[in-house]
């Protein structure tokens, strides 16, 4: 009588078709995470203000004060330049040389009082309010009293000027005729009133930074929604990862 061995069947569960599934959902959940990020990128938004620079007889650089605060030397040059920009690294510097012996060439030193060569831009008329049109850019030659700030030299050669509550310039010689660093959506136009500044943003004409967004979803980046939402596919794609590995 001859005996055969019964070994109970062994049934192997091949991984690789678990493997394709799983591949494609990263890959998707990848896509999706890039989608989302891209379309927090497209709500960049910047400011629109006058910002606040030094000229080195070659180039100008972001200034770090306000022009209330500086007291410039004689033979300085600054410039105030009108644009829409994100922040400092984004601003837009005067489009003219710093260059104080050109500027000040007609205006004779004189005892008791300091020169100081402004660059007043206005900008470009992409960079308008809507209606208005900017003043050509100008260059002039303060003549003021040696104590003088920035602020103080700039009033003596281009009235009107026009300050908020907090000190930041909305308008040099009437220019814009309303508005004080409003926000602007990424393509020009003017968000509502919520968008104002925060004192960062006043910062770019009485402390020279440029305006920071607000803490909603009017800021440049991802807003919080947003990021909640990627972290929530990305939680449901790894349970699916882990829940895929279980079956197997």
């Amino acid at each position: 009588m001859t005996r055969t061995s019964s070994a109970p069947a062994v049934t192997r569960t091949s991984s690789a078709p678990l493997r394709i599934p799983v591949a494609a959902l990263l890959a998707v959940l990848l896509a999706a995470s890039g989608v989302l990020l891209g379309a927090g990128g497209a709500q960049a938004a910047g400011y629109r203000y006058w910002s606040f620079w030094e000229g080195d007889g070659k180039s100008w650089a972001y200034a770090t004060q306000g022009p209330s605060l500086v007291r410039p030397d004689d033979g300085t040059v600054q410039g105030f330049r009108f644009a829409v920009s994100e922040d400092s690294a984004d601003a837009d510097r005067p489009r003219h040389a710093p260059d104080f012996g050109a500027i000040c060439a007609d205006t004779p030193a004189k005892g008791g009082a300091k020169r100081v060569a402004l660059v007043i831009d206005s900008g470009t008329a992409e960079d308008a309010p809507a209606g208005e049109k900017p003043p050509a850019l100008r260059t002039a030659c303060a003549q003021v009293a040696p104590d003088a700030s920035s602020a103080e030299a700039l009033a003596s050669v281009a009235k009107p000027l026009r300050y908020d509550s907090s000190a930041m310039i909305c308008a040099i010689s009437g220019y814009p005729e309303s508005g004080c660093g409003e926000q602007v959506s990424g393509d020009g136009s003017k968000k509502d009133g919520s968008g104002k500044p925060t004192d960062a943003a006043s910062a770019s004409a009485s402390a020279s930074s440029a305006p920071a967004a607000d803490d909603g979803d009017s800021g440049g980046g991802p807003s919080a929604g947003l990021l909640l939402g990627i972290g929530a596919v990305l939680l449901l794609g790894i349970a699916a990862v882990f829940q895929a590995r279980r079956r197997r």
